[in-house]
């Protein structure tokens, strides 16, 4: 299978990987045929890109790092104490009904699945339609973050307190009026102002729940404050913010950038890494994007490419030691004429090609 942008696929296609709900469960199997109807409402809910059927890629396989059951019992459990804290006039008399245990067990689950994946490589998240995007968002951060953790073999108790912060970074978030946290335009000043406000809420609902540790409270708290002092709320800087705050500032962002919103498109992941870059040193630890970056699938499985060379074809496998130099299959010759005879080339042993652009072409 391969990976295109949604405005290149086109009805008769079939997918080549699972979609979710709102709810975490099975929306569209593989193999559904694509229609018209189909593509258009998966673009209202802000579905960016498709992994669809194709015979020269069928070898593909782009592994599910957890499991419909887990992914499934997650959404819903995210949806239904999130959406209480949004409705409930007594908010934090909602947060202290067990959402502590609630989300310890749903942690606990998402660490069992992902140590069994702990050596592969991130991926884009799993093409899912969201009633609302801070829900899909908190899953994501999770499991970017636990799988950071899993890598730096944190302790089980350590690292169910790194996921439980990542899991309810943005719980803040639900005391924001709903025109702020969905407004598809740029904010006022006044409006970010009231916006930046959500880690200090979330830090308030936290930081007195039996069930939730004061540190993955403070993940709430910190997570938009940067190691030269120019984040938010209170501004301090570098080993001022807790570990897993500054962890959670990384992929906070990188999941922010490669997921659909109200005011643009998702971008790939080599673009969002490279704007980290950008903030290395000054606005996140070098070190963390470094590793984050070790971990991530740049050009990930399925993906169209086009090589300095000229020739185009689909990330088939990835270097682990070398992510930004990925095998490619070629499909087509420089001159845009579709090979007969399909040809890979290993990135990490031709140094002299480069990955020239990427997701530009059609399957014919």
């Amino acid at each position: 299978m391969r990976l295109l942008p949604i405005s290149l696929c086109q009805p008769g296609m079939r997918l080549g990987k699972k979609i979710y709900n709102e709810e975490g469960l099975v929306l569209l199997g593989e193999h559904v045929e694509l229609t018209e109807a189909l593509l258009r409402r998966l673009t209202q809910h802000g579905i960016c890109f498709l992994y669809i059927d194709d015979p020269r890629t069928d070898d593909i396989v782009v592994r599910e790092l957890l499991r419909d059951e887990t992914r499934a019992v997650a959404m819903q459990t995210i949806r239904t104490h999130f959406r209480r804290l949004m409705e409930d006039s007594n908010r934090k008399k909602a947060v202290n009904q067990q959402i502590g245990k609630a989300f310890r067990e749903v942690v606990g689950l998402l660490i069992d699945d992902l140590s069994r994946h702990s050596d592969a490589m991130i991926m884009l998240t799993s093409m899912q339609l969201a009633d609302h995007y801070l829900y899909q968002h908190s899953l994501n951060v999770c499991i970017y973050a636990t799988i950071m953790g899993l890598t730096q073999k944190l302790s089980r108790e350590d690292l169910t307190v790194f996921s439980l912060g990542a899991l309810l970074h943005d719980i803040g978030k639900t005391q924001l009026p709903p025109a702020i946290l969905t407004k598809p335009g740029k904010l006022t000043d006044d409006e970010f102002e009231a916006m930046k406000q959500h880690t200090v809420y979330g830090y308030r609902l936290l930081k007195d729940e039996p069930n939730i540790s004061l540190l993955s409270a403070h993940c709430a708290f910190q997570h938009h404050e940067r190691i030269n002092g120019s984040g938010y709320p209170r501004g301090i800087a570098g080993e001022q913010i807790t570990e897993y705050a500054r962890w959670i500032g990384v992929v906070d962002s990188y999941d922010a950038m490669t997921t659909h919103r109200v005011y643009r498109d998702a971008m790939l992941p080599h673009q969002a890494m490279e704007i980290l870059y950008t903030g290395a040193g000054t606005l996140y630890d070098k070190e963390k994007i470094e590793k984050f970056r070790d971990k991530i699938a740049i050009y990930p499985l399925g993906v169209s490419v086009t090589l300095s060379t000229g020739e185009a074809g689909v990330v088939i496998d990835l270097n682990a030691a070398m992510p930004q130099r990925p095998i490619v299959r070629i499909l087509q010759d420089p001159d845009g004429h579709e090979l007969e005879e399909p040809y890979e080339i290993d990135l990490s042993k031709k140094l002299s090609v480069m990955i020239a652009a990427v997701g530009l072409h059609t399957p014919l």
